[in-house]
């Protein structure tokens, strides 16, 4: 093998691209759209305290629908899925300070409830997303800090839906499995 450095390194990728077919490994997006199925559609109820926000919530949730799902928004009438999102209020908590006192570092927590309705059944979620950031000493937080810190807060508790979904696809897919083989053998 001296005269084939790499030959060890193409060796270990076919024996791992052969170990991932042989299983039947699949991305957990595969999941998440068998579950949530090819057309989605998505509203946000409005805070009456915070308008802005939910805003930035509903770009972020139709943004992650394109990326992770790979599926169509639609309108709800046409949709195979219905998500529903509402924001709790946005809690800023500082996790820093300098010598002085003063806060340098927040965490914003944002809590997501999400219905999804999909073939006449509801089922509701409620997720968390974090998000750290540093300002400042003695700075009074910026609205562009705090529309930045609910967006990425708010993509994380999205995330966290996504994985959700895709946990359960893949559990409603092995029952379908099971089930299918327990016909055939009988």
């Amino acid at each position: 093998m001296k005269n084939f450095p790499h030959a060890n390194k193409i060796i270990f990728l076919v024996l791992i691209a052969t170990l991932f077919s042989a299983c039947g490994y699949k991305q957990s997006s595969k999941f998440a759209r068998e579950a949530i199925g090819e057309k989605i559609s998505t509203s946000v109820i409005i805070s009456a305290q915070d308008p802005e926000n939910t805003v930035v919530i509903k770009d972020a949730v139709d943004s992650a629908i394109l990326e992770v799902f790979h599926a169509s928004l639609t309108t709800r009438e046409s949709s195979d899925t219905h998500l529903s999102l509402k924001i709790q209020n946005p809690v800023y908590a500082p996790t820093q300070y300098d010598s002085n006192g003063f806060v340098v570092g927040y965490r914003t927590t944002i809590t997501l409830n999400i219905t999804r309705l999909k073939n006449g059944v509801t089922k509701n979620y409620s997720l968390s997303g974090t998000y750290d950031f540093s300002v400042s000493p003695n700075a009074v937080l910026t609205d562009q800090e705090r529309f930045d810190a609910i967006k990425f807060s708010s993509q994380k508790a999205i995330k966290s839906f996504i994985a959700q979904v895709s946990a359960e696809g893949a559990r409603e897919k092995n029952i379908k499995e099971r089930r299918d083989d327990n016909t055939s053998n009988n």
